[in-house]
C-alpha cells in the first residue's frame, strides 16, 4: 500500500474515502487515532489515505479531479435572511 494523499481534516478524509469507494477503489485511512493528541503533535501530516499499489494511479487521478473541481456556473444564490443555501 502507498500513501497517496494527506487530507486536511477528518471530514475531507471520510468524503474522499466514500468517493473512492463509489469508484471501486479500496482505500484505508491512517492517523485517526492521533487526532486526540493534536496539542502535542505537529498538526500537518497526521491523516493519510492509503491504496493498493495497483490502484495508486487511478486513485491519485480521482483525487486530483476532486481538488480541481469548480462550482457549476449559474445564477448567484439569493442573499439575505431566510435564504437556505444547500
Amino acid at each position: 500500500m502507498q500513501r497517496i494523499y494527506e487530507p486536511e481534516n477528518l471530514l475531507e478524509a471520510q468524503m474522499l474515502l466514500g468517493m473512492l469507494a463509489s469508484e471501486g477503489v479500496s482505500a484505508h485511512l491512517t492517523g485517526t487515532h492521533l487526532l486526540g493528541a493534536i496539542g502535542e503533535l505537529p498538526v500537518a501530516g497526521l491523516l493519510g489515505l492509503l491504496v493498493a499499489d495497483d490502484e495508486v494511479q487511478r486513485a491519485s487521478g480521482l483525487i486530483a479531479a476532486y481538488n480541481a473541481a469548480q462550482p457549476l456556473p449559474g445564477e448567484a444564490p439569493p442573499e439575505g435572511e431566510g435564504s437556505l443555501l444547500c
